[in-house]
């Protein structure tokens, strides 16, 4: 370390941004420092880490919030999404507002610590979490039965890790969706870097009302997302609409399972938790996705719990992580005491670490699964409603 005159500020962020970059393997997987010292010291020792996401010092800069913006829509969000004892938010009508703020606030931590793919897979014995998620993505591929040139919708498509998968699987083209502008800059720099940038396109708005013409796609999927909708049979309904005759629709959801007790204090906390958390209005229970599918004109081809075994846990990588946050915490406080990240991420970092020992309740107890896999077909033929045929 002798004779490096480098200012301390510029070594702490290029420390920060090569922890950032490094993988691990869980929710906060960042091997970080427990404060500048160590920091420092840690990266002088082992030198440069391969560049995989965004920085540690970009933490919530470059979205559509500025950065003295942060706090008040934190607090904004924190208000609406406190649950009402198992009943979910009131005013559920407000919640694409607030799920874009929510997605302001978390898409760089999420990238940061996690990953493109902000979703959950079972763990496969022998298998990476990098793998298992793959294999989780390009399953989605296998019950559409994608073909090469096919049309496919990502409904609520995030960062673009799953539709990144599907396409290079496929071959099919894919166009994502999500309420989040900043998102969809950087989908669009990773569709590039992958070299995707010809199958992958993305798109920005409500998947309640989609800029799309009717019938234009032959497959559609959602990946952990459609738990934002206030309303399920809203988004259900869209997407039916985007779905030419005959084609599949396959979601991964957020629901309750069989053995989730409304009468459990233990068990409505927990779930109560992971919607404030996670932006969700409500939380549904495996019957209600079925019958929304039903309501809006699907045939159900298949429906069941990817997260039962001989799946292994889910929530392994975020149990697993714990000791990590804790590790980041520091990075993130640091950055927000030097004025390097703005007011509001710690707090926004602390939600996420007490929503992830939720999610591990939740999937320890049994009583909430992130992957309810919904398999549905638009019929072919559809009845003419009763009053347009005689109009």
């Amino acid at each position: 370390m002798g004779g490096d005159n480098t200012p301390l500020s510029n070594t702490l962020a290029s420390v920060l941004d090569n922890l950032s970059t490094t993988s691990s393997g869980t929710l906060f997987g960042i091997v970080a420092a427990t404060g500048i010292v160590a920091a420092t010291g840690f990266a002088l020792t082992f030198g440069q880490a391969e560049v995989k996401g965004k920085a540690a010092t970009e933490l919530l800069k470059g979205t559509s919030l500025r950065e003295d913006e942060v706090k008040e829509h934190w607090e904004e969000y924190d208000k609406y999404f406190q649950q009402n004892a198992g009943e979910g938010v009131d005013e559920k009508q407000k919640a694409p507002k607030l799920v874009d703020t929510f997605y302001n606030l978390v898409t760089d931590i999420y990238e940061w610590g996690w990953g493109q793919s902000f979703h959950f897979s079972p763990a496969i014995p022998g298998k990476s979490h990098k793998d298992a998620t793959r294999a989780h993505e390009t399953m989605i591929a296998d019950l559409l039965e994608l073909k090469p040139g096919q049309k496919v919708l990502d409904v609520g498509c995030g960062v673009g890790g799953p539709m990144r998968a599907v396409a290079s699987y496929s071959q099919a083209h894919v166009t994502g969706i999500t309420i989040n502008d900043y998102q969809v800059k950087r989908a669009l720099h990773h569709n590039e870097k992958a070299g995707l940038k010809d199958l992958c396109t993305v798109v920005q708005g409500n998947f309640l009302h989609m800029p799309f013409e009717k019938e234009s796609f032959d497959a559609a999927y959602s990946c952990e997302a459609t738990c934002h909708a206030p309303k399920l049979t809203d988004v259900y309904k869209e997407i039916f609409g985007m779905l030419k005759p005959g084609g599949l629709y396959v979601s991964y959801e957020w629901v309750k399972t069989p053995k989730y007790d409304k009468l459990n204090p233990e068990h409505v906390r927990i779930v109560d938790a992971i919607c404030y958390g996670d932006a969700l209005p409500e939380m549904r229970t495996y019957l209600e996705i079925v019958d929304a599918a039903k309501e809006v004109g699907f045939e159900v081809v298949e429906e069941r719990d990817l997260a039962l075994p001989p799946a292994g846990p889910w929530w392994k990588r975020l149990k697993m992580g714990r000791l990590a946050y804790y590790r980041n915490h520091v990075i993130v406080s640091i950055l927000s005491f030097l004025g390097l990240a703005p007011a509001g991420t710690t707090e926004v970092h602390e939600m996420l670490y007490k929503t992830a020992i939720s999610l591990v309740e939740g999937g320890e107890t049994g009583v909430f699964t992130p992957m309810h896999l919904l398999l549905c077909r638009k019929p072919e033929t559809q009845e003419t409603p009763a009053v347009a045929a005689s109009a």
